[in-house]
C-alpha cells in the first residue's frame, strides 16, 4: 500500500514542478534557478532569559531536591539565568555557473543548548545538504537535513512563534540517544525500592535529534490553482546528527501537505495549510533494555495564516521508544538522600504515548502579536502505574522591530499529573513541584 501511495504522489508531481518559496520543503531544499546567488552568508542570534521559581521535589527519593524541570536547560545549574540558546552561521546558494540546477544548505550551532551541551563540543553542524533538481517532480536531497515530520519541527526556528517545544514535540519528537532504557539488572530504574544501581546512571549519548536524520529525500511541490501540494519521501540512518549509522536498522518518513494560498510570499506567506506524516524505525540500546525497538510517530494537523490572524493545531501519536523523564523527577546524575543510587534518564521502549496542541495568535498592531497556545501531552498509556499528562497554558506576545528582528515573552503555567495515584501519593506529590517558566528571547537574522 505505501508503494502505491508513494507512485501516486509521484505521478501527481510531474503534473507541474513550479516551487513557492513558503513551503518548508522548498524553502529549506531549494533554492530558485537563475536567481539564486552562488553563495548566500546567512544565520541568526538568539539571546534569552528563564525564570523558573525552583521549587524542590516534594516526595520520593530525591525529596529536597531540584526537580529536573525546574531547572535551566541544558545546563540544569540555575533556576534564573541568561543564556545564548542559538547562534548559528550558515551559507546556502547554486552550483551556478556550473548547474543551477545544484543547490547547497550548510548551517552549524554556536549556541548553549541540547545540540552542542551533551556532546560536549563548542559548535556542530545541524545541516550540510546537496539537492539536485534535475528530474521532474522528483527532486533529490542527500545529505543532513530537517526531516519531514511534525510542524514544529519541520518549519525554520527562527520564525517559531514560541520560545519552548510543546510536551508532544519536545518528548515525543525531539529525540534523546541513550545507550539504554534506564533500568537496572533487575528491571527497576535505578533509584526505585529493589533496584541495584549506583554507578553509571542511563544518561544522553551526544546530541539531541534536533528533528533531523542522516539521509536521502525525494520531495517536490507543485501548484494545482490556488492549491499548492507537496509531498516527501525519505530514508535514513535514525540516529540523530553528526553520526552514522548505529546498526542496519533505517528509518522512513512519509510527508504530504496541501495549502490552499491566499497571498504573499516568503516564510510568513498567508494560506490555509492541512498536512500529515509518518516516521518509523527501529532504535537499538546496548546497555540495560538492551535490543532493537520499533520506534513509531505519527501525525496530523492544519495552520492558518490570513491578516492578523493565525491558528495551528496537531495531533500526534507515538509507539514505543518514548522519553520518559529521570528516575523521581531529579536530575539526571544526581545521588538520592539515602544511599548512592543516582537518577538515571529513563525510556519507555514499548509503550504508547499521544497528544496535541492548540494555537493562536492575533496582532493588534503590525508590530504586537498576542499568542495563546494550549498543549497535552499523555505518556505511557499502556500502563496505568506509569502513565502521566502534562498539560500547558502558554501566553505570549511577539514584538516585532522589523522583519528580521523580534523581541518574544513567554509565561508557561504547566501542570503534571500521574492519573494512576490519588493527588497524596508519591507520584502525584513529585508531579506537584513542578513550577510555571518565564522565559524572554531576542531574535536577530543576518
Amino acid at each position: 500500500m505505501n508503494i502505491k501511495k508513494i507512485t501516486l504522489l509521484l505521478g501527481l508531481s510531474i503534473l507541474t514542478t513550479q516551487t513557492y518559496a513558503a513551503n518548508w520543503l522548498a524553502l529549506q531544499g531549494t533554492e530558485n534557478p537563475g536567481s539564486a546567488a552562488r553563495a548566500k552568508v546567512w544565520g541568526f542570534i538568539q539571546p534569552e532569559y528563564t525564570n523558573i521559581s525552583g521549587t524542590k521535589l516534594k516526595a520520593g527519593p530525591f525529596v529536597g531536591q531540584d526537580m529536573s524541570p525546574n531547572m535551566a536547560k541544558p545546563d540544569n545549574k540555575s533556576h534564573e539565568t541568561f543564556s545564548i540558546r542559538r547562534a548559528r552561521i550558515g551559507v546556502r546558494g547554486t552550483g551556478f555557473p556550473l548547474d543551477d540546477n545544484v543547490n547547497y544548505f550548510f548551517l552549524a550551532e554556536f549556541g548553549n543548548n541540547g545540540i552542542t551541551a551533551p556532546a560536549k563540543v563548542g559548535v556542530q553542524v545541524t545541516d550540510a545538504s546537496l539537492t539536485l533538481n534535475h528530474i521532474p517532480g522528483a527532486r533529490i536531497r542527500i545529505g543532513q537535513f530537517k526531516t519531514p515530520t511534525a510542524e514544529e519541527g519541520l518549519q525554520a526556528i527562527h520564525v517559531f512563534n514560541y520560545i519552548n517545544f510543546t510536551n508532544i514535540t519536545n518528548q515525543m519528537m525531539l529525540e534523546r540517544f541513550t545507550n539504554g532504557d534506564g533500568s537496572d539488572g533487575n528491571g527497576k530504574p535505578a533509584g526505585a525500592p529493589g533496584s541495584q544501581v549506583t554507578t553509571n546512571a542511563n544518561g544522553l549519548n551526544g546530541s539531541v535529534g534536533a528533528f533531523r536524520d542522516v539521509g536521502i529525500q525525494v520531495f517536490d511541490i507543485f501548484r494545482v490553482g490556488e492549491w499548492e501540494h507537496s509531498y516527501a519521501v525519505m530514508y535514513g540512518n535514525g540516529n540523530g546528527i553528526g553520526r552514522a549509522d548505529n546498526d542496519d536498522n533505517k528509518e522512513t518518513y512519509l510527508y504530504w501537505s496541501s495549502e490552499l494560498v491566499f497571498g504573499g510570499k516568503g516564510a510568513r506567506r498567508q494560506g490555509l495549510k492541512m498536512f500529515a506524516w509518518n516516521q518509523s524505525g527501529k532504535r537499538t540500546l546496548t546497555t540495560s533494555g538492551a535490543g532493537a525497538y520499533d520506534r513509531t510517530r505519527n501525525g496530523v494537523g492544519l495552520t492558518l495564516l490570513k491578516n492578523q490572524y493565525r491558528a495551528a493545531v496537531e495531533y500526534m501519536t507515538a509507539d514505543g521508544m518514548i522519553f520518559n523523564g529521570s528516575d523521581g523527577g531529579a536530575i539526571p546524575g544526581r545521588s538520592n538522600n539515602t544511599s548512592n543510587n543516582i537518577s538515571t534518564i529513563n525510556v519507555l521502549t514499548q509503550d504508547k504515548a499521544d497528544g496535541y496542541y492548540i494555537d493562536l495568535g492575533y496582532k493588534i498592531i503590525p508590530s504586537l502579536e498576542l499568542d495563546l497556545r494550549y498543549d497535552v501531552l499523555n505518556r505511557g498509556t499502556e500502563t496505568v502505574n506509569g502513565e502521566r499528562t502534562f498539560d500547558t497554558v502558554t501566553v505570549g506576545a511577539q514584538y516585532f522591530f522589523n522583519k528580521k528582528s523580534r523581541m518574544t515573552v513567554n509565561y508557561e503555567i504547566r501542570n503534571q499529573n500521574a492519573p494512576g495515584y490519588t493527588s497524596a501519593q508519591p507520584p502525584n506529590l513529585i508531579a506537584s513541584s513542578l513550577d510555571d517558566r518565564l522565559s524572554l528571547q531576542w531574535l536577530v537574522i543576518f
